[in-house]
């Protein structure tokens, strides 16, 4: 729950900084300047830093202590497609690397452990575009490819079957966050600030999801014939 009232927050700041910032005023007529219409069509490789974690459900409040991020890669591609000047359709598939640790003497598992998933994953995102700033959300799905559960150093694979100790292979999320585009004369250089929440439980016999913060960096130059646009 943490996690997710600091990314309301950033969320909730980025787009009043966006209806602050948006338009600007001429300083010698006063008159608000319009900005050039142009529909926002790019195509970005995506090799970003993550930190992500794991929610343990109704015990997760208990771990709080014990809890410490993994850091990890998300590599992959990002398809921004212009619909309108103020509107965008995101569609990313990448391979990103997730998890979480718990120190020793937790509650859970006494055992200082962490556990990483190497996953795909497929987000599908509505942009609204406020002048540079921008505000995302939708849904996402992922396909676990394998894992790692490391306990006072020994490491083993996760298994993705029955068992009380395996995981599972799908699991779906919502991401939301925003962010600022830097505009070069055709190019541009997008940071972007997204959390993706897990809404499936990962785990065959425990309360587990998913959650990770992504700071991202995109550059390209924007497509001159773009089929989106109306």
């Amino acid at each position: 729950m943490k996690e997710v009232l600091q990314t309301i927050l950033i969320t909730a700041m980025i787009l009043l900084s966006a209806n602050t910032f948006a338009q600007t005023q001429n300083p010698q007529s006063g008159e608000t300047e319009k900005p050039k219409k142009i529909t926002n069509t790019y195509f970005d490789i995506m090799v970003n830093g993550v930190s992500t974690n794991l929610n343990y459900g109704g015990s997760n409040d208990g771990l709080e202590d014990f809890k410490k991020e993994t850091k990890g890669i998300q590599a992959g591609v990002s398809f921004q497609a212009g619909i309108t000047p103020s509107f965008s359709i995101v569609t990313e598939f990448y391979f990103m690397m997730k998890g979480g640790k718990l120190k020793a003497d937790n509650p859970l598992t006494k055992s200082e452990i962490t556990q990483r998933l190497y996953s795909l994953e497929l987000p599908v995102l509505a942009r609204l575009h406020l002048g540079k700033f921008h505000a995302n959300a939708g849904p996402s799905i992922a396909y676990n490819l394998s894992g790692t559960r490391k306990i006072n150093g020994a490491s083993t694979d996760i298994a993705f079957k029955n068992s009380s100790n395996d995981f599972k292979r799908f699991e779906a999320g919502v991401q939301i966050g925003g962010g600022y585009t830097f505009r070069i004369k055709e190019k541009r250089i997008a940071l972007d600030m997204r959390y993706n929440y897990g809404l499936t439980n990962i785990s065959r016999s425990q309360d587990i999801h998913n959650r990770s913060f992504v700071v991202s960096i995109h550059t390209s130059p924007r497509w001159k014939n773009n089929p989106f646009s109306k």
